[in-house]
């Protein structure tokens, strides 16, 4: 495994981190409790120290597994990540974004007993709350880190103006975009936040599964399925041009012997302005591919061949 110092934190993370979210099992395909915490714990015994989560992945239910493989490892052998301001609407159903300090106090308390620890190291805002002014925000997470329930302040989709407003108040560790081969359109605002200490964890690492290789034709998910209805890669035009992308990515796999995902992961922890991607794992197998990535690594020409596909197919 390979790390990354995080300046601001100033804490090394790896290279590759936990994602979480679909082990949530909401809108997300099916997911197995048992294996879930088998891959978690596979990965931190490849060397991953970090965990990322959130209490609206499942509606506690990503929270509460996370807790379950915290028991069984030292807590100061692990980074964990989690988040608040998505609230579940009674009356839509949809989520609703609520950073106030009453809020945001009931709502750490609640990831603290799901996650079954005392303290949470990365504790991040999820999504921009325009109704609540951002002094407000600032002011829980400042009285959180006194109290050393946090250790460290993120956010997470927030624009270059949101950070720097935020950080009149707090100082901002680390931040979360989206990043991966099909996502590049947040490489301007990870490169602005690396120059100020701001370190990525950037999430949707492998396009939410389809940069595995694993689906080769337009699937049939259920209606509202996350992977259709947050992200774009699985419509088109763009699921045909991954698939075109994939090609590449296949003969470059073929020359290593290597699974299609390791090509992905390479290529983005490589980027000096990711400090870490998060990857999900729904069991031992895939975490343990995953982790393999870090065993090897793409080579100059092969990375400017993917780099020219990806300008070619304007993805």
């Amino acid at each position: 495994m390979r790390y990354k110092h995080f300046t601001n934190a100033n804490v090394d993370v790896s290279a590759l981190a936990v994602g979480t979210w679909a082990i949530g099992g909401q809108n997300y395909g099916a997911v197995d409790r048992s294996d879930s915490i088998k891959a978690i714990h596979a990965m931190l015994d490849q060397g991953v120290n970090l965990i990322d989560t959130a209490p609206c992945y499942g509606n506690g239910a990503s929270e509460k597994i996370v807790g379950e493989a915290l028991a069984a490892v030292p807590r100061e052998n692990v980074l964990v990540s989690t988040k608040f301001g998505l609230l579940p609407d009674v009356y839509s159903g949809a989520y609703k974004k609520v950073a106030t300090y009453k809020s945001i106090m009931s709502e750490v308390e609640s990831s603290l007993m799901n996650l079954n620890t005392d303290y949470i190291d990365f504790y991040f805002v999820h999504w921009p709350d325009v109704n609540t002014p951002i002094d407000e925000t600032m002011a829980a997470l400042s009285t959180l880190k006194k109290q050393g329930k946090i250790r460290f302040v993120g956010v997470s989709n927030f624009s270059e103006k949101q950070i720097e407003d935020a950080q009149e108040y707090l100082q901002i560790d680390v931040q979360q975009p989206p990043f991966s081969m099909v996502n590049r359109n947040f490489v301007d605002l990870m490169k602005w936040g690396m120059e100020r200490g701001i370190d990525s964890m950037t999430y949707g690492s492998l396009g939410s599964g389809i940069l595995s290789g694993a689906i080769r034709t337009l699937p049939d998910f259920a209606p509202g399925d996350m992977r259709l209805t947050f992200y774009d890669f699985f419509r088109e035009p763009k699921f045909s041009k991954i698939m075109e992308l994939l090609k590449t990515m296949d003969q470059i796999a073929a020359k290593h012997g290597k699974p299609v995902a390791q090509i992905a992961i390479n290529w983005s922890t490589a980027q000096d302005f990711v400090g870490t991607a998060l990857v999900g794992v729904r069991n031992e197998q895939e975490a343990m591919e995953n982790c393999a990535a870090f065993d090897w690594q793409l080579e100059d020409d092969e990375v400017a061949l993917l780099n020219a596909e990806l300008e070619r197919l304007e993805i």
